[in-house]
């Protein structure tokens, strides 16, 4: 981009001036000018030139929005031709009182549904299962039925509000249920638009809610994006989840790393599958975190979108550019919330939701001040959404495209992040890929190695938390925060009970039976969940189907 005459100038001006500052004596924070790192630990130099992107070439590395390699967007226009969906995550305890809450959240402009499902749902256990005692309803909605998806989503019309699900193990059966569901109403699946998270990789790498072995859940995977691309086209089959892993410990370089490993992993299962690339993977979207280094959090943002636009194009020869394109949804850093000063978080919030519009995210979710304490509050819900609403209509950061591309800050980090991030994605390859890397525990080890470095930084005082371990107050217990009756497990329990001794069992013994020839077979799952779950069969009995043939996953942890 600057031509070597130029670039040579600079670098002896720079020297000059270097020299100069080379004298000044360290602030009064008592850090030397020099001593600065991201979370990453790359380096972080006190002021970038032209230098620092010698090499770039504009229409190589960043072009045009909307055009390949997407660094600066996968919309031509952004967020100048509508924002991004504002998809609060949401759902506790019984499914009246979460349709309550998302009812209040799309009153209050939220744009799209997030349902967060509680502990045994997402082990694929009915609410009524002795495991799920204690924990039905906290820390999501309690879900086992087509019953209860019928009450979740009462009032809600389905074809004309994006519903995502961040379910995985059983997130066959979940959409199942909402094909069903949509059927009943007379809406055509080729009418719904959502996402379904179905990332069963990160469960085993970094968060632990999987039912069956690797090599069935990839099955199970692949049916989705085949069943998909025919009957509901407009639904994101998979949201590749780096959120959980960064959540875990990770680095911003390992989450793009790691995420998109994962999604090499995908793509390639269905290929093996017999897939054309092109015809799953337009659907195919992200799902990354927002920390508190917020440069460092655009460039990452832009790395991951113009690395899957290679990888894409140049490793699996995708001829769709829609297949190209790196989709996302954000949701900010829950491992950041403090129980100290909980009102600190809101301006955490603030910075990593703006990241996250800096760049370019298509969803955004925004965690509430309370969620260390408890899980939020409609005050804080309303605080969140309000955040995003601010950004986006007040700010003017969404006034033009990309707005930071150019700096050379920014361009320099985008480009170490994308450095760095291809060494992870070479070893893993080296490997085997993300399955083996998974089941070697090299993942799971790069995990823990960032988190405890990460933790060792703030007891020592290397890394600032505001009110942690610097600037405490003393501070009365929270208040006013929002409590799960520990007496919804009866509850749902004898409805349970009511609902299976008014369906016709009979029909759904029969489509339990057909379900597990097929999974004992080659066919493709989906249409033999939808019958067994459009009969009444629970959540639980599915899975205990798919168990009795697949087994059970067991992990050897590592440490």
């Amino acid at each position: 981009m600057y031509d070597k005459g130029t670039i040579g100038k600079l670098k002896a001006a720079k020297s000059i001036w270097q020299e100069r500052v080379d004298r000044i004596p360290p602030g009064k924070a008592g850090k030397s000018y020099t001593d600065r790192a991201t979370t990453s630990g790359i380096d972080v130099g006190l002021v970038y030139t032209p230098e620092d992107v010698a090499d770039m070439d504009y229409m190589r590395d960043l072009g045009f929005p909307g055009e390949y390699p997407y660094t600066r967007g996968y919309q031509a226009t952004m967020y100048r031709g509508r924002l991004w969906t504002m998809r609060q995550y949401a759902g506790f305890a019984t499914v009246e009182e979460s349709n309550k809450r998302y009812k209040y959240l799309l009153s209050q402009g939220q744009t799209g549904l997030s349902i967060a499902f509680d502990l045994p749902t997402q082990l694929g256990l009915d609410a009524d299962h002795p495991l799920a005692e204690g924990e039905v309803g906290k820390v999501g909605v309690s879900v086992s039925s087509l019953a209860d998806l019928e009450v979740l989503f009462d009032g809600i019309p389905l074809d004309q509000v994006s519903t995502s699900m961040t379910i995985n193990a059983p997130a066959a059966v979940l959409l199942a249920m909402y094909i069903a569901l949509a059927r009943r109403r007379g809406i055509s699946p080729d009418k719904l638009d959502g996402t379904i998270q179905n990332d069963i990789l990160k469960e085993y790498s970094s968060r632990g809610t999987y039912i069956f072995p690797p090599a069935p859940s990839m099955r199970i995977t692949n049916d989705i994006f085949a069943y998909c691309s025919s009957e509901v086209p407009n639904w994101n089959t998979i949201s590749i989840s780096g959120y959980h892993m960064r959540e875990a410990g990770c680095t911003a370089v390992q989450e793009v790393a790691f995420t998109l490993a994962d999604g090499i992993a995908y793509v390639d299962a269905a290929i093996k599958a017999g897939l054309d690339v092109d015809s799953f993977a337009a659907r195919l979207s992200f799902f990354f975190n927002a920390h508190n280094n917020l440069l460092e959090e655009v460039a990452k943002f832009r790395a991951a979108r113009r690395m899957w636009a290679h990888i894409m194009k140049e490793r699996f020869h995708a001829q769709n550019p829609k297949s190209m394109m790196l989709r996302f949804h954000t949701q900010t850093a829950g491992c950041t919330l403090t129980s100290q000063q909980p009102d600190n978080n809101i301006v955490r919030v603030t910075l990593q939701a703006l990241a996250a519009v800096l760049g370019g995210t298509q969803s955004l979710h925004t965690n509430s001040r309370d969620e260390a304490l408890s899980l939020p509050t409609e005050d804080s819900v309303r605080i969140a959404l309000r955040t995003q609403q601010i950004i986006g209509f007040e700010s003017g950061v969404t006034d033009t495209v990309d707005p930071l591309a150019g700096s050379f800050y920014i361009e320099a980090m985008t480009n170490r992040i994308e450095e760095e991030a291809w060494k992870y994605i070479r070893k893993i390859d080296e490997l085997g890929g993300a399955v083996k890397a998974i089941e070697n525990g090299f993942i799971q080890q790069e995990i823990q190695k960032a988190s405890y470095q990460y933790q060792l930084e703030i007891e020592s005082g290397k890394r600032v938390i505001v009110g942690v371990n610097r600037f405490q107050v003393d501070e009365k217990p929270a208040r006013n925060l929002m409590r799960i009756d520990s007496a919804l497990y009866e509850k749902r329990r004898a409805e349970l009970t009511a609902m299976k001794a008014g369906r016709d069992s009979t029909k759904v013994q029969a489509a339990l039976a057909r379900l597990k020839q097929t999974a004992e077979g080659s066919g493709n799952l989906m249409p033999a969940i939808i019958e067994a779950v459009d009969v009444y069969a629970t959540l639980g009995e599915v899975c205990d189907v798919l168990r009795s043939v697949f087994g059970e996953y067991e992990s050897d942890a590592s440490f």
